[in-house]
């Protein structure tokens, strides 16, 4: 990855972290996202089955199902992130055109405690550990992204048996993150025993013509295969890892894995938010899906 990415995100509260561990005890496992049928990566993959989809319908300020997620809720000092991330549909919830809208806010109205003091912006986080993973497949989601310094919203995956083997063993995939001081530009990433935080394996993709993604829905998605995954935006490849890239450490993404949604404020990587900064942001998902499929396309 070309900006550095210090420390991990680990899942936040402590009640996220004790629902994380009875989750890898054992629950029937799912899949990564992808749309019904052509990929995001251009390919068609005709054995395919979807496995998750969400299309976030639903009556406006509806909280998300909470039969696909759960929403976490607390601080993370582990990246020096300044969000707290709030519970319900106070910062996630629908907008009743048929998407999830999770808001970052300069606020405090509960006085919320952070690593720092008091809380200074509220924000929220998802996950669907417990409730769906899988192995392989195609994972998408489309989204809008927010825009200013300080910004960092992401789409990623983390090892199902991150409470029994912990972080980086667990394994880490970022679909898409974007620091707000790189308005055009997202990165994927891989993160692994030996290939950690700023020594995680990735790359980034700049739109053309100087556009931004908070200007317009885009698509991010990766195709995972036994050995592989391969990043595209909008069906345009731009990364493909093996485990020839992690320099002969454990490749560590041949197991199930959850997914993650969220928008943190501030943090190592993208700095915190200035007076330049404006709130409130919002990163629009459009879908989340997954489908089936250990075909992987040509890089």
């Amino acid at each position: 990855m070309s900006s550095p990415h210090l420390t991990r995100r680990l899942l936040v509260s402590a009640l996220s972290v004790l629902a994380l561990v009875s989750a890898t005890s054992g629950f029937a496992s799912g899949a990564p996202a992808a749309p019904l049928s052509a990929q995001a990566s251009g390919t068609t993959q005709s054995s395919a089955a979807a496995s998750f989809t969400d299309d976030f319908d639903g009556a406006a300020g509806s909280a998300v199902d909470g039969g696909k997620w759960q929403i976490e809720t607390g601080d993370n000092v582990d990246n020096h992130e300044r969000q707290y991330y709030t519970a319900g549909n106070s910062n996630a919830a629908l907008d009743g055109q048929g998407h999830l809208v999770i808001t970052a806010r300069k606020e405090n109205p509960n006085n919320y405690q952070c690593w720092y003091g008091t809380c200074q912006y509220t924000s929220a986080r998802l996950n669907t550990s417990g409730k769906f993973t899988q192995t392989y497949g195609h994972v998408e989601a489309r989204m809008k992204l927010p825009r200013g310094q300080g910004m960092w919203p992401a789409f990623w995956m983390l090892g199902d048996d991150i409470g029994q083997v912990g972080w980086p063993n667990s394994g880490e995939i970022d679909i898409m993150e974007n620091v707000g001081f790189e308005p055009g530009t997202v990165h994927g990433t891989l993160h692994g025993p030996g290939y950690s935080g700023s020594a995680g394996i990735g790359a980034g993709y700049t739109l053309p013509g100087g556009q931004a993604f908070a200007d317009d829905f885009h698509t991010f998605a990766i195709d995972w295969a036994p050995d592989s995954v391969t990043w595209s935006v909008d069906g345009n490849v731009y990364q493909h890892r093996t485990p020839a890239d992690t320099g002969g450490n454990t490749w560590a993404f041949n197991k199930p894995f959850f997914l993650i949604l969220n928008l943190a404020v501030g943090g190592y990587w993208p700095g915190d938010p200035d007076n330049n900064t404006t709130f409130p942001q919002q990163l629009v998902v459009d879908h989340v899906r997954v489908t089936t499929s250990d075909t992987q396309p040509p890089a």
